[in-house]
């Protein structure tokens, strides 16, 4: 399952750095499919199009936080997530909203990093 960021972070910016997916992203700041990333084309679930570059709303406009669509918690990266493993006040915790099997999870990492 993907993370998410709870309400207990304090911003201190430990875990953007850590995330090979480019998942995260600070509070208030848009993000993007492609950043971080080698997409070069979005077809989202319902069928919509997106430009890899084109900038998202924020999910949160207080706290880090998580894309789901992009966290793979870390499978294919390292042994454990590493935003959970450098958090100091452990707010990065599994989201039960997007529970994903160890496959899809890969499967997630190598879309986005097509060769």
């Amino acid at each position: 399952m993907a993370l998410y960021i709870t309400d207990e972070c304090i911003n201190c910016g430990a875990c953007e750095p850590e995330c090979p997916n480019t998942a995260i992203y600070e509070g208030g700041l848009a993000w993007s499919w492609g950043g971080g990333t080698s997409l070069d084309a979005v077809e989202l679930e319902d069928g919509t199009a997106v430009a890899p570059d084109a900038p998202q709303a924020p999910l949160s406009d207080e706290v880090y936080y998580i894309v789901s669509g992009k966290c793979t918690e870390c499978i294919g990266f390292h042994e454990e997530p590493q935003c959970a493993a450098v958090c100091p006040v452990d707010c990065c915790v599994a989201d039960p909203e997007y529970a994903e099997a160890p496959e899809e999870l890969l499967a997630k990492k190598e879309w986005l990093h097509q060769a």
